[in-house]
């Protein structure tokens, strides 16, 4: 209980992770942001160069696509651990925290 109490006053972007991410997890969340960050980087030069609209779209959607890929892959680890963990735990709040951010991604 007073861990539930503790996570509740906590900010959302201090909590940390029970269970670590194993590194193979880290190292292809790491390739797709980059890959994201790569393809964001090329819109930017894209625009400076006037490019033509077509082009840049589908450098903005290859972009999204890397990002929700690497999304689906950490809500999926989400689930499997801290979801997990806290209903196992007696706190089945957590189902509220999912379903918000299933709404942040469209699901």
């Amino acid at each position: 209980m007073a861990a539930k109490e503790e996570a509740k006053r906590m900010p959302a972007c201090c909590r940390h992770k029970q269970t670590p991410r194993s590194s193979e997890l880290i190292r292809d969340i790491d390739c797709r942001i980059n890959r994201a960050i790569g393809q964001l980087n090329g819109v930017k030069a894209m625009l400076d160069d006037n490019r033509y609209c077509g082009d840049v779209l589908t450098q903005l959607a290859a972009a999204d696509c890397a990002i929700k890929a690497a999304s689906r892959i950490v809500l999926q680890e989400h689930l499997q651990t801290c979801v997990v963990q806290q209903v196992q735990a007696g706190n089945t709040e957590v189902v509220d925290e999912v379903m918000d951010l299933l709404k942040k991604f469209g699901a």
